[in-house]
């Protein structure tokens, strides 16, 4: 009975890969491991990235920057896990009406349901950033999708809500296949044109390291990525936005961004 058990379970890890490979293999789509990068400019020059990431963007309808010859921009955050500064985040884009994006886990979802009510209330996009946070390069299609649904019900279940259709992947982590199954899940990816380390909690350098960072990389179109567990994101946010729009930028939605983004001329490195 023991070994009859055990040849059925390995019959059926055999057949659960060799589905996993027809199904690349019959979509003739590559799961190569790709890393998202950008190369700063400098000067309020927007950045460009590889022709290939960008073919997929265009392919897919993906994001990562706006119109590079308006001062539009678009604020978004990545919440892995809740560090204590995602309310005063909040209390800042209310005093100054600034939309923003949060791409949330199903970790920050389970310990701070509040947090996400509060998003949705106040206008904000909540965004899908997985549940566990892995690679989704290295799962299987199944587990993928499986990753994307329960943050999107759980988000529903708190919001009563079904409007999430925008994806980050964890780490910035993706492959052609990535991309294409999360659209067929009915999402759009949104990588980013300005970031900077900003995520190690006991590395913090105080307010003026995060405001010098957006301030010296910001360009017309940027997407820019802050994490909400950084002190100095959190104390530096108020002035920045202030000193931005002093330059002449706007805070849009990303959901204005694509409305307009059939205009976006392509910017990448040869």
């Amino acid at each position: 009975m023991k070994i009859n058990r055990l040849l059925c379970l390995l019959l059926v890890s055999i057949l659960f890969l060799s589905q996993t490979h027809v199904s690349y293999a019959q979509r003739e789509v590559s799961n190569e491991r790709l890393e998202w990068y950008f190369e700063k400019k400098g000067k309020e020059t927007p950045p460009v990235t590889d022709v290939k990431y960008m073919k997929l963007i265009n392919k897919y309808d993906s994001l990562f920057i706006g119109k590079p010859d308006k001062k539009d921009i678009y604020l978004t955050f990545d919440n892995g896990y809740e560090n204590g500064y995602t309310d005063d985040v909040l209390d800042v884009l209310k005093r100054k009406k600034v939309p923003a994006a949060f791409f949330v886990t199903g970790q920050f979802m389970k310990t701070h349901p509040h947090l996400i009510k509060r998003m949705a209330e106040e206008g904000h996009i909540v965004g899908n950033h997985s549940y566990h946070h892995p690679d989704l390069t290295q799962v299987s299609d199944q587990r993928l999708k499986n990753e994307l649904e329960k943050v999107k019900l759980r988000y529903t279940e708190l919001t009563g809500r079904t409007d999430m259709h925008y994806i980050r992947p964890p780490r910035g982590v993706f492959s052609e296949r990535t991309i294409m199954l999360a659209k067929e899940e009915g999402y759009t990816h949104v990588f980013w044109s300005l970031a900077f380390l900003d995520w190690e909690t006991n590395k913090q350098r105080g307010w003026k390291y995060s405001y010098n960072q957006i301030l010296n990389q910001i360009h017309p179109g940027s997407i820019m990525l802050l994490h909400t567990v950084s002190k100095d994101n959190a104390d530096a946010l108020e002035r920045t936005i202030e000193a931005l729009q002093k330059k002449g930028y706007t805070f849009k939605s990303l959901d204005d961004l694509q409305l307009k983004k059939s205009t976006i001329p392509i910017l990448f490195k040869s």
